[in-house]
Parts: structure tokens; sequence; C-alpha cells
């Protein structure tokens, strides 16, 4: 086994942990490591890389298996099933040692070339560090779903409009240890992270096409992060919830004055056909409002409820490689090994 992807002894301080989950994407591994060598090896940054097996279906972990016993830099995460994306980061995150972390996906869209710039940038005293693609090479409904949740963004957590919320992000220490307190059962990375710190900017980056193999990224996954993101960290859905109650409560109200003003003062022109039809409609919208108002006001205190009591695991971890001791629940991991 041997050292390569450290920059001087193991014993030197790891500065930049890179984190990736992987799904499908065996034939990607060999290169995005290699790439990572060559990008920061160059840029004399001391690393390690942390590959998440995201309960993937073809032979990654095999893959991974055999580039962690040939360098112990490289730490391998096998997880027991598909728990998704950010599960699956935050489970890496737990293990990162580096003073920064950095977060890509798998499959070389995220050229491991950018590191070095990033890793200054963050190095001004950022919290998080984005990379912003000038170009996207993906397909249209993908760029429609993100440019959807980062509006979603700026209302539920106040991201600032200038940021793009990449996927692509080199992250401080300090954030990873904070946004590791989460233990819910459903975590959005980039909420955690705009819930722990304003100091977030971006820099500028490539965007690339997929080195091998087919996207998992599905419509649904993007339309289930937005949904994700509105739900887990805010309340301000159920308080517009709330407010189309009252809305529709006061019209309904406006209503009943505007009928029995119509039947009192121009009964001629209201004949009893016309005045059950807009009774019924009154009924229907004055009730109607009211139960949202209550619906509202009750799902405000299910929905904080719910996120405070449920203990569904995040992930469950069959087998780590290449790292000792390690500070995550027993309960969430079987097996772990020093290959």
């Amino acid at each position: 086994m041997n050292n390569s992807g450290f920059i001087g002894s193991s014993s030197e301080q790891i500065e930049l942990s890179i984190v990736a989950p992987v799904y499908r994407s065996e034939d990607c591994l060999h290169e995005l490591v290699d790439a990572t060598e060559r990008s920061l090896s160059a840029a004399r940054v001391n690393f390690e890389i942390i590959l998440v097996n995201d309960g993937s279906p073809d032979n990654s972990w095999a893959v991974i298996e055999g580039l962690c016993s040939r360098n112990s830099a490289i730490v391998g995460i096998d997880l027991r099933k598909n728990f998704g994306q950010d599960n699956a980061i935050l489970t890496g995150l737990r293990l990162a040692r580096g003073s920064y972390v950095a977060i890509m996906d798998d499959d070389l869209q995220h050229d491991p070339a950018e590191l070095p710039a990033m890793l200054e940038r963050i190095r001004e005293g950022y919290d998080v560090v984005y990379a912003d693609f000038r170009v996207k090479r993906q397909r249209l409904w993908k760029n429609i779903g993100s440019w959807l949740n980062g509006k979603v963004a700026q209302w539920v957590l106040d991201k600032p409009k200038h940021i793009y919320l990449s996927p692509y992000k080199v992250i401080s220490r300090e954030a990873a240890e904070l946004i590791c307190r989460y233990e819910g059962p459903d975590p959005y990375i980039d909420g955690l992270l705009l819930q722990v710190t304003s100091r977030v900017t971006q820099a500028p980056a490539e965007h690339h096409d997929r080195y091998a193999g087919q996207s998992a990224y599905t419509f649904w996954k993007s339309v289930r992060v937005g949904a994700r993101l509105a739900f887990s960290f805010s309340s301000k859905p159920l308080r517009l919830v709330t407010w189309f109650g009252f809305i529709f409560a006061v019209l309904g109200l406006i209503l009943t004055f505007v009928v029995i003003g119509y039947r009192v003062f121009f009964p001629e022109d209201f004949p009893p056909v016309a005045v059950g039809w807009a009774s019924l409609m009154v009924a229907i919208l004055l009730i109607g409002g009211i139960q949202m108002v209550f619906f509202g006001i009750l799902g405000e205190y299910a929905g904080r409820t719910y996120l405070a009591v449920n203990r569904k695991p995040q992930t469950a971890v069959r087998k780590i490689l290449n790292r000792g001791e390690v500070d995550l629940p027993t309960a969430h991991q079987d097996e772990i090994g020093a290959r």
C-alpha cells in the first residue's frame, strides 16, 4: 500500500478532504482519483479522498476496494442500501479529517483541476465556496429544476441572489462540523450550510460532460430536492397556507355581505335560484377558508413536532476501509477495516 495521495509523510495534517458519493460510476472512479491526484499533487496540497458507495447496483464498491488497497489516502465507505446523495455526503463528512472539505460528483462533470483555485478562495476566510458554472452541460429540465430550487432557497433560506447552489463546493472544517450535528433522516447539504453560515461565495468553474455512463438523476429527484428544501428547513409554506386561508375567509365574508345586500335592496334582480347558488358558494368559501386557517396552525405544530421526534436513521454503514477509529454511531456501522 502506498500514500501517493499525500504530499510529504502520512503524519502531516491533511489540508483537503474530498467527499464523493458514488452511484453507478464504476467506469469513472479510476479517472476521478487519478485526476484528483494530478491536480492536488501539482498544487502541493496534502489530501485524502473519501468515496461513499450509496448502494450502487454495479461494481462500484469492488472498484473502491481495489483503489483503497493500493492507496491509503483513499477511504471507502459502503452503505447498506441507497439512502440518497445528501445522506451519503453527510456520512463522508463525518469521516473527513481535512482543514477543508470538497464535495463533488463522481462522474467527472466536476473537474478536480478546479480544486486548487477553490481552495485558494476559501482560504480568504469563507465557509463555503461554490463552483459557479457559466455553462451547464446537462439537460434543459435539470437547468430549470436548479433554477426553481434556487428560487425556493431564496425564499426559504434567504440565499443570496447571485449564489448558485452548485453540488461542487469546498467548505470549511467548522461548517462541516456544524452540519454534521444534524441527525434528521432527510438532510439537504446546501440547506444546512445556509442555516449555519452567511460567509458564502463562489468561484468560476467549467462544467464537463459525464465521463462515462448515464446520470441516475431524474426529474422527480429534482422535485424531491425542492420539496425537501421547502418543507424541512422552514415553516413558511405552512404560513402561506394560513394566509391563503385568511384570504379565502375574507373573500367569503365579503361575498356574504354582497349577497345579503343584493337580496335586501334589489330583490327583483336576485331570484331565489341565484340566492341559492350564491349562498352555496359563500358557505364553501367561508368554511373552506376557516378550515385552511385551522389546518395551517395545526400543521405548524405538527411539522415542528415531526422534525423533532423522527428517529429514522440517515444511513447504515456496512463497511469502512482505510480508517481506524471513527466517530460514527455504532448502530449505523457494521465493519471497519484498515486495509
